[in-house]
């Protein structure tokens, strides 16, 4: 079988923050709040099946256990069943998130088989004002930390930023963060669906009951200090030209903005990832062709060689370092 770019069924994820936006990308949402789409996936919560060529129908684990060596590239470990490394999600936030923090691959309170998370976003559409949570107050430490959370004075101790359409933001594992209502994001990060909750605004569930909140592990994986996190304007200075938003040890992610016609090629070290962020265009192969629209995402194999984006769209490009 000749390598193609696959796209995939999302997996749709209620969420009490969530909305509805995610259906002004042409996607099929279910009845009520839809806060996540897992546009690209390969983990035990959710997997998304392939819905073009030859491996139409198949999940990406599927792809992954037939033929991941080829089509992941040299840099990825698909030994031993290991998933996918990334996971690639479109979130609508019609309310706020839960004030939250990852843990890296170290921790030891990680569940069995699971990974850290290191992420990253990319704000897609943000209404006037609209926020996020980003990191502590400069000074704090583990034990003022913890005093402002049991004096329920968490607020205080976080920072706020307000952001805009285009704007990226970098957050290593152990960077205290939440995503505010009012944006709308794209998110690159590893294959891990583990986050420890800090605070969730009083508010019950999808259930009808309070979330969980997980104290002891986001104060034992919270970076105090620096924790290398990052934020900037992603403004691309020439057409066709790729900007870099984010060098991770376990992705990187470019800006670019498309005029016409962009010759590019596959690396046989890593697959590639498309995210199309806005505007209308095709992507071509030697094969084939795919119309290319706001939301799409593309999973480009290692041995794909030559391909080309064309029209007038502005994509992020992620693959393994």
């Amino acid at each position: 079988m000749k390598s193609y770019p696959l796209q995939f069924k999302a997996e749709m994820k209620e969420r009490v923050w969530g909305g509805r936006a995610l259906e002004q990308f042409g996607l099929e949402l279910p009845e009520g709040p839809i806060g996540e789409g897992w546009m690209i996936g390969d983990h035990p919560n959710g997997t998304t099946k392939v819905v073009n060529g030859p491996l139409a129908g198949m999940g990406l684990d599927e792809v992954r256990r037939q033929y991941g060596s080829t089509m992941f590239g040299a840099k990825s470990d698909t030994s031993d069943g290991k998933r996918f490394p990334l996971l690639i999600k479109l979130l609508d936030c019609n309310d706020d998130l839960s004030v939250q923090v990852h843990p890296d691959n170290d921790y030891t309170g990680l569940p069995e088989g699971e990974l850290g998370k290191t992420e990253m976003w990319y704000v897609l559409d943000a209404k006037p004002g609209a926020r996020i949570i980003y990191g502590l107050k400069p000074g704090l430490d583990r034990a003022s930390f913890a005093q402002g959370i049991a004096d329920n004075r968490i607020m205080d101790c976080l920072q706020a930023v307000e952001v805009q359409a285009g704007d990226s933001f970098y957050i290593p594992a152990g960077t205290v963060h939440a995503l505010c209502a009012g944006v709308l994001v794209a998110e690159i990060q590893q294959n891990s669906d583990t986050t420890y909750r800090l605070y969730d605004y009083d508010r019950p569930g999808l259930d009808g009951r309070p979330r969980e909140l997980h104290i002891e592990d986001s104060l034992n994986v919270t970076a105090y200090g620096e924790s290398g996190a990052t934020r900037m304007k992603t403004v691309v200075a020439s057409a066709n030209e790729w900007l870099r938003l984010a060098s991770a040890p376990y992705f990187i992610v470019d800006k670019g903005v498309v005029e016409g016609s962009w010759q590019l090629a596959a690396s046989p070290e890593s697959f590639t990832i498309i995210v199309v962020c806005d505007g209308t265009g095709t992507l071509d192969w030697a094969d084939g062709s795919l119309a290319a629209k706001r939301g799409d995402c593309f999973l480009l194999p290692a041995d794909l060689g030559a391909y080309s984006l064309h029209g007038s769209i502005t994509v992020l490009r992620s693959y393994l370092p």
